[in-house]
């Protein structure tokens, strides 16, 4: 492929960076009035994102919290998980779907993932089912829908509710249902790597009004308003609220969401129609039944290639690049206190040491797809040499 591509000994070019938040002027405006008024701590702006993102989604109940570990470890209480119970989850994730497991005294059931989508894999979940097992907690990965035909007839064959970790996913959907509205919780992340940002913060949601009162009540210490207007702790909860000024950041980039995630997924096909003839990395698979949000831009380099020398040397071209997730059975805790090994989980293996997120989101153009492809081709070329 010809282009311009500067070399590490050239002019160097303005960084392109992995991700950069989206926020419109009118939501840093808004969020300046909420600051002004003195009302910080969902009101108003939070209660309106919530009813914004409820018709969103297309579901009933909606609750705004600090974070998307938040979200999980809300869920996972709702549901009277606790000590020595089993959760299944995928060995390939960030480590929070992980620790909010342990968090609540349960145990973290690592499942495997299948290569072609980093979610996972249902054929691998039935031989981890114990009598102790009681949640299916999947991650739907990069914004990628995991294969959720096959997870559900699993769950229903064992009456076992399943918690949708969404992080990535909002607006991503499996056969026209939007992830995190298809299981029994599901649960976002609005860190500022999320195409829905509000720097930090999580929304748990849910069509089961029982749970959604018990998660609303946990969010904010226990608390619950009586019919007097006094105030009742009818349970220990957290202090997991959402401020105003954050909603305030986030309810004009919900009306651009969908737009957003269209260029996203344009993107997308210009790295395919680019990459996908590289011999040397594989690029993320497209499913007829599945629409992909891209939160990351996940591909997999050969094993010949030293990642770090690959982010390394981008780095020299003027762009940013990471890892995409981790294995959960490599990470120190784990690795230590159940006695994991690499080839427990080979695929998670894989995709944790030669997996490569590039830049993508809504300051892209695509001049710089084509800066970008230039470069880690010729980065692949010259280790490979």
């Amino acid at each position: 492929m010809k282009g311009s591509t500067q070399t590490p000994n050239d002019q160097p070019q303005k960084l392109i960076r992995l991700s950069d938040p989206m926020l419109p002027m009118r939501g840093i405006e808004h969020a300046v009035s909420v600051m002004q008024s003195g009302y910080l701590v969902q009101a108003d702006t939070v209660k309106a994102f919530e009813d914004a993102l409820s018709r969103y989604l297309e579901l009933p109940y909606v609750i705004l919290c600090s974070s998307g570990t938040a979200a999980l470890h809300l869920a996972l209480v709702a549901l009277d998980i606790g000590r020595g119970d089993e959760v299944i989850i995928p060995a390939f994730t960030f480590p929070a779907t992980a620790n909010v497991v342990e968090l609540v005294g349960a145990i973290p059931q690592l499942v495997d993932v299948s290569l072609s989508d980093c979610c996972i894999d249902p054929t691998l979940i039935e031989a981890q089912i114990s009598s102790k097992t009681k949640a299916i907690m999947p991650v739907h990965e990069f914004g990628q829908p995991c294969n959720w035909f096959a997870l559900e007839e699993i769950a229903k064959k064992y009456n076992l509710p399943i918690i949708e970790d969404a992080a990535c996913a909002i607006g991503a959907r499996y056969r026209d249902v939007k992830c995190g509205t298809l299981g029994a919780i599901g649960c976002f992340s609005l860190h500022p790597r999320k195409t829905l940002t509000t720097g930090e913060g999580g929304i748990v949601v849910t069509r089961d009004k029982i749970i959604a009162e018990k998660i609303a009540k946990l969010r904010n210490h226990g608390m619950q308003r009586g019919p007097d207007g006094q105030l009742d702790f009818v349970m220990p909860g957290f202090n997991y609220r959402l401020t105003e000024f954050q909603a305030a950041l986030g309810l004009p980039q919900l009306e651009e969401l969908d737009s957003q995630i269209l260029h996203r997924q344009h993107l997308a096909s210009l790295y395919e129609s680019h990459l996908g003839k590289v011999s040397w990395l594989s690029i993320p698979t497209r499913f007829a039944e599945r629409f992909f949000t891209y939160q990351t831009y996940h591909v997999l380099l050969s094993e010949k290639l030293n990642r770090a020398k690959v982010i390394s040397m981008l780095r020299e071209y003027g762009i940013e690049s990471s890892i995409g997730a981790q294995a959960v059975h490599l990470q120190s805790y784990y690795r230590n206190k159940y006695g994991f090994v690499g080839e427990d989980f080979p695929h998670a293996t894989r995709l944790s040491t030669s997996g490569l997120a590039l830049p993508i989101g809504g300051h892209l153009a695509d001049t710089d797809v084509v800066r970008i492809v230039e470069a880690l081709i010729s980065v692949g070329q010259q280790l490979l040499r």
